[in-house]
C-alpha cells in the first residue's frame, strides 16, 4: 500500500515536468472555464469529480486520444434570432487552454481598434474611439470628413477551415516558443474542422430553426466553411482572420480612422471618393484573400454630421446616442415583468429584486451615453406605476431605487429586529409584574 502511494506521488511530481501540455495549465484553464458557468449541468457533473476528470483529460490530450465531444444545438431570438451550438464542458476546457496558450500572442498581433472578444475592450471603448476619430477627421466638426460603413455577408458561417488553419499554423510555427506546440496545433485543428452539426443534440424543437435563414446555419454551410457561433475559440479565431483586413485598410489603404467589432467595420476620411475606392478595393482584397464577401445592402456612406449607428449606438463626434434596439429591448423588458409583479403583492415582493437589478443595468449602460433625459423618463414611467411607494428619487436619474424595507433581505432583518423588540419588551413587562427571579 506504501508503495503504491509512494509510485502515486512520484508520477504526480513528474506532471509538471512533462514536456507536454502542464496539468497546471489545465487547471487553469478548468477555473477559467467555470466562471460564471458552475450551475449549468455539464459543470456540475464535471465538478463532482474534477480531479479526476481533469487528470483522464490531461492524459487523453497529451497521448492524442482526446476526442471532441457532443454539442447542444439551439436557437436564440435576443437580440436577433441566431443559431448557437453550445460545446460540453469538458471541450470548453480545451478551448481555455488553447486561448490561454496563444492569446497573448495574438493580442501583440491585433491592431489597437479591433474591439471584439478583447480585454479592456468592447462596445463602449469602440464607440467611444469612432467617437474620437470622427471628432478628429471633422476637427471638431469644422471641416467635412464622410463615413463608410461596411459588413461582411454570414461571416461566422462563411469562415474558410483550411485557410483559418494554414493561417494560424504559420503565426505559431513562427511565434509560438512552448515545448507543446505540436499538441497546441493538433487540438486547434480538430477544434477547427470539427463539425459539430454532424453529432449534435437539438434542445427544443427543429421548428426553432423556422424563419432562420439558412447562410445563418452550419447545417446549411459548406463542409470547409463555418465556424460555431458559442465558442470561445471561434470569437479569438474569427479576430485573427480578419487581422489580415484590419492591417490591409490601415496599412496598404494608409486610413488612419478605422475601427472593426466582428464583422461590421468603419473607415473615416476626408474624401468621399477615397472611400469609395477603398470600398472596392476592401471587396476585392475579402474575396481573393479570405474567401468572404461584403454584404451588399449594408454599405453606408456619409457625411460626418449624420453619425453612424455601430455596436449599438449612434455615434456623432461631440456625442454618442444610445441604440433603438437597446432602449426597445429596456421597454420590452419593462412591460413584459410588470404585468406578472402586479398579479399579487407577494409576486411583486419575490420579482422586485430582480427586476430591480435589470433596469439598473440598462440605465448603467445608458449612463455612459447622452441619455439624461431618457433615464428621467423611464424613472417617471416607473413611478407613474403600482411601483410608486416601493422607488425613492435619484436626482441624477442614474439609478431605480427601490426603498430597502421593500426588499427580502431588509424584511428579513426587520422581521427578526420586530421580534427582538417584543420578546424584550414581554420580559421586561414580566419582571416589572413579577420581580425578577
Amino acid at each position: 500500500m506504501k508503495q503504491q502511494r509512494g509510485e502515486e506521488s512520484e508520477q504526480f511530481a513528474a506532471i509538471n515536468d512533462c514536456p507536454f501540455v502542464k496539468l497546471d495549465d489545465l487547471y487553469r484553464a478548468y477555473y477559467e472555464c467555470r466562471k460564471h458557468k458552475r450551475r449549468t449541468s455539464n459543470a456540475i457533473a464535471f465538478e463532482l469529480d474534477f480531479e479526476r476528470n481533469l487528470i483522464d483529460l490531461w492524459r487523453e490530450i497529451n497521448s492524442g486520444e482526446y476526442q471532441i465531444s457532443r454539442s447542444i444545438a439551439f436557437t436564440v431570438d435576443y437580440p436577433v434570432k441566431r443559431e448557437v451550438f453550445a460545446a460540453d464542458f469538458r471541450d470548453r476546457v480545451v478551448h481555455h487552454l488553447i486561448i490561454d496558450k496563444i492569446n497573448h500572442l495574438l493580442e501583440a498581433e491585433f491592431i489597437p481598434d479591433s474591439y471584439s472578444c478583447r480585454e479592456g475592450k468592447g462596445t463602449l471603448f469602440g464607440a467611444k474611439r469612432v467617437q474620437q476619430m470622427l471628432a478628429r477627421c471633422s476637427s471638431e466638426g469644422k471641416e467635412d470628413c464622410y463615413i463608410l460603413k461596411l459588413d461582411i455577408r454570414s461571416f461566422f458561417m462563411s469562415i474558410y477551415k483550411p485557410l483559418l488553419y494554414q493561417k494560424l499554423e504559420d503565426f505559431l510555427q513562427a511565434k509560438y516558443q512552448g515545448d507543446d506546440l505540436a499538441i497546441i496545433l493538433s487540438l486547434i485543428r480538430m477544434t477547427i474542422f470539427n463539425n459539430p452539426d454532424e453529432s449534435c443534440r437539438i434542445k427544443g424543437s427543429l421548428r426553432d430553426w423556422d424563419g432562420l435563414p439558412h447562410h445563418k446555419s452550419l447545417f446549411w454551410a459548406e463542409r470547409e466553411r463555418g465556424l460555431p457561433i458559442g465558442n470561445l475559440t471561434s470569437q479569438i479565431f474569427a479576430n485573427f482572420y480578419l487581422n489580415g483586413l484590419d492591417k490591409f485598410v490601415t496599412q496598404t489603404l494608409g486610413i488612419r480612422y478605422y475601427g472593426r467589432y466582428v464583422d461590421d467595420f468603419v473607415l473615416i476620411h476626408k474624401d468621399k471618393s477615397f472611400l469609395q475606392e477603398a470600398h472596392r478595393k476592401i471587396a476585392e482584397f475579402l474575396d481573393s484573400e479570405l474567401k468572404l464577401s461584403l454584404h451588399p445592402q449594408k454599405v453606408y456612406l456619409q457625411h460626418y454630421s449624420k453619425g453612424v449607428r455601430f455596436i449599438g449606438a449612434v455615434i456623432k463626434y461631440d456625442h454618442i446616442i444610445i441604440g433603438r434596439r437597446t432602449k426597445g429591448n429596456l421597454y420590452n423588458k419593462i412591460y413584459g415583468l410588470l404585468p406578472i409583479m402586479a398579479q399579487s403583492a407577494g409576486k411583486t415582493l419575490e420579482m422586485l429584486p430582480c427586476f430591480n437589478s435589470s433596469i439598473n443595468s440598462y440605465l448603467g449602460l445608458m449612463r455612459h451615453y447622452k441619455t439624461y433625459h431618457l433615464r428621467g423618463h423611464i424613472l417617471r414611467l416607473l413611478s407613474s406605476t403600482f411601483l410608486a411607494p416601493a422607488l425613492e428619487k435619484v436626482a441624477d436619474n442614474s439609478r431605480l431605487k427601490v426603498a430597502k424595507i421593500f426588499m427580502p433581505k431588509e424584511q428579513t432583518k426587520h422581521k427578526l429586529r420586530r421580534q427582538r423588540q417584543y420578546r424584550r419588551h414581554y420580559h421586561q413587562r414580566k419582571e416589572k409584574k413579577y420581580g425578577s427571579v
